[in-house]
C-alpha cells in the first residue's frame, strides 16, 4: 500500500472516488457532502489530496482545503474503498492529508466536521480538538459545501452554530507553544 500526494497523474482516479464516497454516504445514512468529479479533479491536480494505491488499485483519498485566506485548512472526503476497510488505512491516510496540511500551510488552524465516531477518534490522536463550529472557518462558501448533506436543513436552523457533525480544530500556534513550554520543562 502507497500513500502518496495526489498529482496530474492520478485523475483517472476521480471517478471511483466521488462513487465510494456518494455510496458510503447511502449505506451509512449519514451526511457526506457530494464532491463533483471536476471539484476532486482540481484538489488532485493542485496536489492538494493524498491517495492511497495498493499497485494501481484505488483504496483511500483525503483532500484539503484553505478558507479564510488561508487561516484555516480542511481535511474532508476522507474516504476508504470497501475492500480496503477495517486494516488501518483511514488512520495513516488522515495522518498523511494532516501532514501535507501543517508543511503547505505552516500558520493555519486545522480542522475538520464529522459525524463518524472513527473520524473523531483519528482526529483525537492526532492533537484535533472537539470546538463549537463558532470557533471553525465564518466562511459563507465553506458552509455552503454542507448542502448536499440530508443534514443541511439541522445547520440552517440553528444558523450554523450546531448540527450533527462534530467540529474539530488542531491549532498549529498553540500546540507549537505547548510543545516549547514541555521542552523547557524537560531540561
Amino acid at each position: 500500500m502507497k500513500i502518496d500526494v495526489t498529482n496530474v497523474s492520478h485523475i483517472h482516479y476521480a471517478t471511483i472516488i466521488c462513487e465510494t464516497i456518494a455510496v458510503s454516504a447511502k449505506i451509512r445514512g449519514t451526511g457526506i457532502a457530494k464532491r463533483s468529479v471536476a471539484y476532486i479533479n482540481e484538489k488532485i491536480k493542485k496536489g492538494n489530496a493524498v491517495i492511497a494505491l495498493d499497485k494501481n488499485q484505488f483504496a483511500g483519498f483525503c483532500y484539503i482545503e484553505t478558507w479564510s485566506h488561508q487561516q484555516y485548512v480542511a481535511n474532508s472526503g476522507l474516504i476508504v474503498h470497501p475492500a480496503f476497510r477495517n486494516q488501518g488505512l483511514a488512520k495513516c491516510i488522515k495522518k498523511a492529508a494532516f501532514e501535507l496540511s501543517k508543511k503547505k500551510f505552516p500558520n493555519a488552524k486545522i480542522f475538520g466536521i464529522t459525524t463518524g465516531h472513527a473520524v473523531m477518534k483519528i482526529n483525537y490522536e492526532l492533537g484535533y480538538k472537539p470546538v463549537p463550529f463558532s470557533e471553525l472557518t465564518q466562511d459563507p462558501v465553506f458552509w455552503k459545501g454542507c448542502k448536499t448533506c440530508k443534514n443541511y436543513d439541522i445547520l440552517q436552523r440553528t444558523n450554523q452554530e450546531m448540527c450533527l457533525c462534530t467540529g474539530m480544530l488542531y491549532d498549529q500556534e498553540t500546540s507549537k507553544l505547548i510543545t516549547e513550554k514541555e521542552n523547557k520543562n524537560e531540561k
